[in-house]
């Protein structure tokens, strides 16, 4: 595996999706990990649209690499705001930049989210370290 980063600021699902909280809001994508193990990521299709209500652990999207098809996980529920559709052109920024320009999708939260399942940066290091 390639020296993985993965950002403090982030609370990250044993799934391998990315959560960053901002205020009322969460961004969701997936971790450099799971970007580096699907390999090049050839497609994206989103299962929801901007009004979506979405459950904690809600599929957001599908994506699929030369190695694999995976669905991708909300860790919060929430009504989706925006979509990232630049994947649906260029599915390749997941594996770019699955931090800044391969965010997936970005929700309103429904109240505080409960964030007890899933890690910091720290944890996830250590988990994917095991694999």
């Amino acid at each position: 595996m390639a020296d993985l980063n993965y950002p403090s600021d982030l609370k990250f699902a044993k799934s391998d999706e990315w959560v960053r909280i901002e205020g009322d809001s969460a961004t969701i994508g997936i971790s450099d990990y799971a970007q580096d193990a699907l390999n090049d990521i050839v497609y994206a299709e989103f299962i929801v649209d901007p009004g979506s209500e979405l459950a904690a652990s809600g599929a957001v999207a599908s994506i699929e690499s030369v190695k694999a098809a995976s669905e991708v996980y909300s860790p919060v529920g929430g009504t989706v705001i925006e979509v990232n559709t630049a994947l649906t052109t260029e599915p390749e920024l997941l594996n770019k930049d699955p931090y800044g320009k391969g965010w997936m999708v970005k929700i309103k939260l429904d109240g505080a989210p409960d964030l007890s399942g899933l890690m910091d940066a720290t944890a996830y290091a250590e988990y994917n370290s095991g694999r």
